[in-house]
């Protein structure tokens, strides 16, 4: 018996250091799954392409910058980024082993082994808030699509990453006049407070339309310098 073109059909699913991760596919979209919370899919990307088109935007003009893109997820940033010659380094975190292996040796190469395979790539698997914690590095631009929003994450552990200590170390991992960008599944008056709060500058949000409901957006905000 073959299973219906509209129920879903999982590829895998994997026991994940944060919970369960679970790729499946949904007629001819991949979809990735945790902890039952739907995260993504494969049947657009406007928002991610946007992600990254708009922290480059909200640049000021700087040579081959360099930019954190936190979430591999299905990746779409991942792609556009590579697909734009005027970035220098690309830098991908990722928590989820799962999802990295989707994308070196799985259904999802489709969509990034060109990315991947670009020297300027590199695919760390760690968690986004130690990561930053912990690099001496800087990045003129952080692109950050791991939850459905400040106020709607996938695990509890990642609010840590919007509150105050966790917006200061991402300004420390931006170099001066670098830009956070972060999706969001809905507008977030609050974020924008806490951004403003934590000394970050140029403030604003920009919406995505969507299908129906509440548009997608991306937050930015500048690190003064």
């Amino acid at each position: 018996m073959t299973a219906s073109y509209d129920t879903p059909v999982v590829i895998d699913r994997r026991d994940g250091p944060y919970g369960e991760v679970v790729l499946r596919r949904h007629g001819a979209l991949l979809q990735i799954i945790a902890n039952g919370c739907f995260l993504m899919d494969t049947s657009d990307g406007r928002s991610e392409r946007l992600l990254v088109d708009a922290a480059y935007g909200a640049l000021d003009g700087r040579a081959e910058p360099s930019v954190l893109i936190g979430g591999l997820g299905v990746g779409f940033s991942l792609a556009h980024a590579a697909a734009d010659a005027r970035w220098g380094r690309i830098t991908v975190v990722e928590r989820e082993p799962a999802v990295i292996d989707w994308h070196l040796d799985g259904p999802l190469s489709a969509l990034s082994a060109e990315a991947i395979a670009d020297p300027r790539t590199e695919v760390v698997e760690a968690d986004l808030l130690d990561y930053v914690n912990e690099i001496s590095a800087t990045y003129d631009a952080l692109c950050l699509d791991i939850d459905n929003g400040p106020g709607w994450t996938v695990t509890e552990d990642n609010d840590g990453l919007y509150s105050k200590a966790g917006l200061a170390s991402c300004a420390r991992a931006l170099r001066p006049g670098g830009v956070l960008a972060v999706w969001s599944a809905q507008p977030s008056p609050e974020f924008e407070g806490s951004l403003r709060n934590a000394q970050f500058q140029r403030v604003r949000t920009e919406e995505i339309p969507v299908a129906r409901g509440v548009p997608d957006v991306v937050h930015l905000a500048v690190r003064p310098g």
